[in-house]
């Protein structure tokens, strides 16, 4: 029979009389828990073991090489025909405690052999209940273990149960509130693609309309193109026929007069050396004329190299025109106004388009043309060659393909000074497109420099606002107030009840703002000031020109001499003075963004974020 067995191999290590080692291996069966056998090996009877099968290992590497056997034997526990095999022999039944012989085997086509070969006695009573002890009690330490994880478990699983209830109860609240929203996304959204549906289908009705009449016309000028290519086909052919004919007569009639001129050699032979001599000097004709057709074909294949440059640049010319394309469509994007000359160029362009397909077609038919004469050519070539009797004939027919040669050699020169024009016009084209992109760049710039002006504007206002605040609470508690005259300086306030003695700026006391509740417009934006205020003149048409900001300053008032003559863009209003002074000892309530918002333009109001604190705010010195 077959079992699987547990193998427990322990070293024990003995120091009451004398220290010694012993090897205790132990056979058990997880199925069977009176199925026990014992083994102890000492040094002294490992000796006797060693000698006896003839082993060669040491006593400490005795247990290692038994594991490896082991091992190959688990290794081929699976296969119909395994290698390794552990026996255990048993002479006479369990119940008399016989020894037991367990050997390891290595199975081969020729013969079993024997590795190794341990008697084990099997376990008496006391042995097979200390055995049953302790696997009792290693099962009742996995029991414990195995209940508290249990219990473990249980309770997380009630919490995960809890909130997992908890949790679906919400999540079902929000899927409800989501199901609502999202069937009237739906239907909102369904309404909305059926308008666009309906647009999109009209206008790609009438696109397709466009495209049949567009094909329709294409196809008939292609057709009367092709009736007209054919026509001309057709001549030729008539004329490649009537010239054959005439060749074949010819033929036929060099033959009947080379025959008599075979029946007269024998009386002749004074013509017929006059005949060797003009035939040495066609022979040499004919070498220059093989030299000047190698010649042409040497011309024919710099035509059709330079046919291929021309092809190639105007591919190039083609992905130039694609990315002024790309480039016209960003235009587009960024700024509407120049839609309608891109519109004119992309015309324009599609126009060069098809002129430069029509320019490929006809250079296609112009190699054609070419290799249809380089056939002229070779068949000439043989003609040559058969026939020395006709080269007079030859050299007409050589003149002709000249004449067409020539020919072929101007229009070629003719297409190349179009495609010199189309090259130039193209260029042009560049051009116009840097100078659009020059020209969106500037008015990019001009408004970066309009945006600054109104920040500066903005913060002048602010500036402004905050002197007639602290003017108002100056005046309510009583602070000192200031006569102000057109040709002195006037006093400067301070304020007693904040404890700030600190001079305040002039253009405090220059500036007499108006009050926000009185004098908003309804028409307009922002407020129209009052005579006495310093109006500025934030024209965007004046600053595309010149990208400054005139400052009108009132009538009956002196020009500011501390901040300077003239209000721009400078760097010297965006930097903090050293010699401002702080207004510290204010409430929150003196500085409000609300009440700004009536002299700013919607874009430039302060949020609250943004709100000036008693403790930043600084006016110049």
């Amino acid at each position: 029979r077959r079992l699987t067995i547990r193998v427990n191999i322990e070293l024990l290590s003995l120091s009451n009389p004398v220290h010694k080692k012993d090897l205790a291996v132990r056979l058990t069966d997880d199925t069977d828990p009176f199925f026990l056998y014992n083994l102890v090996i000492s040094e002294e009877d490992f000796q006797s073991l060693k000698s006896q099968q003839g082993l060669l290992v040491d006593f400490s590497a005795f247990p290692q090489k038994f594991i490896d056997l082991l091992q190959q034997c688990i290794q081929e526990q699976n296969k119909d025909i395994p290698r390794f095999l552990l026996q255990l022999v048993s002479s006479a039944s369990v119940l008399d405690h016989t020894p037991v012989s367990l050997n390891v085997v290595e199975t081969n086509p020729f013969k079993h052999l024997t590795h190794l070969s341990l008697k084990f006695l099997p376990g008496n009573d006391a042995e097979i209940k200390k055995f049953l002890a302790s696997c009792l009690k290693s099962l009742k330490e996995d029991k414990m273990t195995l209940e508290e994880k249990l219990r473990k478990t249980e309770e997380d699983l009630t919490r995960q149960l809890s909130y997992t209830q908890q949790s679906l109860s919400e999540k079902s609240r929000e899927l409800d509130k989501l199901k609502n929203e999202w069937t009237s996304h739906t239907t909102a959204l369904t309404n909305k693609h059926t308008q666009e549906l309906t647009n999109e289908k009209e206008k790609a009705l009438q696109a397709q309309a466009q495209y049949q009449q567009q094909h329709e016309q294409q196809k008939k000028d292609l057709e009367n193109l092709h009736q007209k290519n054919i026509q001309q086909l057709q001549n030729r052919l008539s004329e490649l026929e009537v010239i054959n004919k005439d060749l074949t007569e010819r033929r036929y009639k060099g033959d009947s007069t080379v025959r008599e001129l075979k029946a007269k050699l024998s009386g002749i032979e004074d013509e017929c050396q006059r005949a060797k001599q003009e035939v040495l000097s066609l022979r040499r004709e004919n070498t220059t004329l093989d030299a000047e057709c190698h010649e042409k074909e040497k011309l024919i294949n710099q035509l059709q190299t330079r046919v291929a440059v021309l092809e190639q640049e105007i591919k190039d010319k083609d992905q130039l025109v694609m990315r002024t394309k790309e480039v016209l469509d960003a235009t587009q994007e960024q700024k509407a106004i120049l839609e309608e000359n891109t519109d004119k160029k992309q015309s324009h362009i599609e126009k060069l388009e098809t002129t430069i397909k029509s320019l490929s077609a006809e250079l296609l038919k112009a190699n054609e043309i070419i290799k249809k004469l380089q056939g002229d050519l070779k068949t000439l070539m043989s003609k040559l060659k058969l026939k020395n009797t006709v080269t007079i004939q030859q050299e007409k027919l050589l003149a002709e393909k000249e004449e067409r040669l020539q020919k072929e050699q101007r229009e070629l020169q003719e297409m190349g000074q179009s495609l010199r024009m189309k090259e130039q016009e193209v260029f042009k084209l560049q051009e116009q497109l840097e100078t659009t992109i020059q020209k969106l760049e500037e008015s990019k710039q001009l408004l970066k420099t309009n945006e600054n002006v109104i920040t500066w504007l903005n913060k002048q206002l602010n500036d402004s606002q905050m002197a007639k605040k602290l003017e108002t609470s100056a005046g309510t508690h009583g602070g000192v107030r200031s006569a102000i005259s057109p040709h002195s300086m006037p006093d400067r306030p301070s304020f007693p009840s904040s404890g700030i003695n600190h001079p305040v700026s002039p253009l405090y006391a220059f500036q007499n703002f108006p009050d926000p509740a009185h004098n908003r417009n309804v028409n307009s934006q922002y407020p129209v000031p009052k005579a006495g205020t310093l109006t500025f003149l934030t024209q965007l048409s004046k600053m595309n020109r010149c990208a400054d900001v005139q400052t009108a300053p009132a009538a009956g008032h002196p020009a500011n001499k501390e901040n300077g003559d003239h209000v721009g863009l400078e760097s010297k209003y965006f930097k903090k003075k050293d010699d401002s002074i702080p207004l510290r000892g204010l409430s929150q309530n003196t500085v409000n963004s609300d009440y700004l918002k009536p002299y700013l333009p919607p874009k430039a109001q302060p949020s609250p974020k943004a709100a000036l604190t008693p403790a930043s705010a600084y006016f110049p010195g």
